[in-house]
Parts: structure tokens; C-alpha cells; sequence
């Protein structure tokens, strides 16, 4: 079995850092979720991971641990139609720094999952690629855009259940592709769908 190395605290200990993340990117309909954290020295709980290697109850439980003792997260989202416009890559950038903009503490130092950020905000950054199985703030950062992002979709499914929302939460699963060219799009759907997305979509 292959070795799970533990999370490290910090990329610059003297610094009060702020770890980002987002969720949806890969999504067909939702926005783009993006969340900031500011975890305190010496934070220390075990089952902090990178959210994708969490279940869902494990996501719920963490999620409340962060929000308690956290210095300050934010979590922030932008809309499909501005995803449409700007492209989800700069969607996602931008809703990084609506959540960085919330924290209630001023970080000194960012460090941002991916390898791709930009800001005008005179904070300096470090992108980390697969930086929510590396440090502590973005895996915690992970973990609340995840789970912020799918109570939003389970809301949204009460509307809409055809979509299937409630399981797939807006990625492009084999039930949410049939109930689009069944349904058509709905208004929380993306219309610039990436090229590979529309050949799924359409096989």
C-alpha cells in the first residue's frame, strides 16, 4: 500500500498564510466554487485530507472542524454565465480572490492549488501543483468549496431532478448527459461545454 505522507502545516511558517482552492471545474452546469483558509498554528486533526479522497461524511465532518477553528475562511462562487463569459479557468481565479477579498484576517502569504493564478492584490502567492495533498490550508480550503458547492447543487436538484443533481452534482455523468439531450439545458447550465466535454455529451 503506498504510503500517505502527512499534510504540512505551512509553506512560509513565519507568515499568516492562507491556503485556496476550488470546486466544479469540470462541471456541465453549477458555478465554480472557490474557498480560502486561514487554519492556526499548531491545527492538528488527523483526518484532514485532500477532499477528493474523503467521503462524503468525512467532507461534512471536517467541514464543521474548519469553520470552529479556523483564523478565517471564506468560501465564494461565480455564476455559470460568468463562467460563459470570462471562461472557467479566470472564473475560477476570480472566485479565489472573492474569497480571499472576505477573510477577515489580511494573509501575508498565499498558496493556491494548481499551477495557475493571477491577483491584484499586493500579497505575494505560491501555486502548488496538487497542493490539497500537500499542505494543510489548501486541503482544508478543498474541503469547504467542495462541500459548500454540493449543498448548493442539492438545493438546486429540488427544482430540477431530472439532472440529477443530487448524485452527480453537475458533472458530466452518463445520467446527466441523457437527461441534457432529453431536457435541453437549463438555466444553471454552462453553455461553453469544453470540445471533449460536447463529444461525451453527445455519444
Amino acid at each position: 500500500m503506498k504510503e500517505v505522507m502527512p499534510l504540512r502545516p505551512y509553506f512560509k511558517r513565519s507568515k499568516i498564510e492562507a491556503g485556496c482552492d476550488e470546486a466544479g471545474r469540470g462541471c456541465l452546469a453549477g458555478p465554480v466554487f472557490a474557498a480560502a483558509v486561514i487554519l492556526p498554528k499548531g491545527f492538528n486533526e488527523p483526518l484532514l485530507n485532500d477532499s477528493k479522497v474523503l467521503n462524503e461524511k468525512q467532507r461534512n465532518q471536517l467541514r464543521i472542524i474548519i469553520e470552529e477553528k479556523a483564523v478565517s475562511w471564506s468560501v465564494k462562487k461565480v455564476s455559470p454565465k460568468i463562467i460563459d463569459k470570462i471562461n472557467i479557468l479566470n472564473a475560477s481565479i476570480k472566485a479565489m480572490n472573492l474569497a480571499i477579498d472576505d477573510l477577515s484576517t489580511k494573509p501575508e502569504h498565499l498558496i493556491i492549488d494548481g499551477n495557475r493564478f493571477e491577483t491584484k492584490k499586493p500579497i505575494p502567492f505560491t501555486c502548488v501543483i496538487k497542493g490539497d495533498s500537500k499542505y494543510q490550508s489548501i486541503a482544508a480550503a478543498s474541503i469547504l468549496a467542495k462541500t459548500h458547492r454540493d449543498e448548493y447543487m442539492l438545493r438546486l436538484h429540488q427544482k430540477f431532478p431530472h439532472f440529477h443533481w443530487h448524485t452527480n452534482k453537475g458533472y458530466p455523468t452518463l445520467h446527466h448527459r441523457k437527461a441534457v439531450i432529453e431536457h435541453g439545458k437549463s438555466k444553471h447550465h454552462r453553455k461553453t461545454f469544453s470540445v471533449s466535454i460536447q463529444q461525451k455529451l453527445f455519444k
